[in-house]
């Protein structure tokens, strides 16, 4: 699994927040028996670039915690694109540092748990998951609050 982080939100993203996002990723892969190796891009930005994004792709003006833009529809035969490595390009996740932190504090728990939470949240997304229907709901919640755990990031 090769992750590229690009911070853009203006300030530092340290090495731990990364690891969270490496290990939250990680685990995401191993849950889902997700084993190929595959390539995914992490985005940190601000509340204002996520507004922009989000008004962009899903004609939504405000700020949110994380969106996430799969490259795999998972549909019967379909060849996915990979990279010059051979990895599956698995998609992209944006991460508002900005809201991560607002909630963390927010829900009462450390950023570096926030920031694997939203990783978990996204990696669902980008392997197939959604929300919409409410038992897909509340299967895809199961499933991060089962990589959370796993992942070594329990609810404080």
């Amino acid at each position: 699994m090769t992750i590229w982080i690009d911070n853009r939100a203006g300030e530092i993203f340290p090495p731990e927040l990364e690891n969270a996002v490496k290990k939250a990723a990680a685990e995401a892969l191993r849950c889902e028996s997700f084993d190929e190796a595959c390539e995914i891009s992490v985005s940190i930005v601000n509340n204002d670039e996520i507004r922009q994004i989000n008004k962009q792709f899903r004609e939504i003006d405000r700020a949110t915690d994380v969106l996430s833009f799969p490259m795999l529809a998972f549909a019967e035969g379909e060849e996915p694109d990979r990279n010059e490595n051979g990895e599956i390009l698995l998609g992209d996740i944006i991460i508002s540092l900005e809201r991560a932190k607002e909630q963390a504090a927010e829900y009462g728990h450390s950023l570096q748990r926030e920031i694997a939470f939203l990783t978990a949240h996204s990696m669902l997304h980008l392997l197939g998951y959604d929300h919409i229907e409410p038992e897909e709901e509340a299967e895809m919640f199961r499933r991060q609050r089962e990589i959370l755990l796993l992942a070594g990031f329990p609810r404080e």
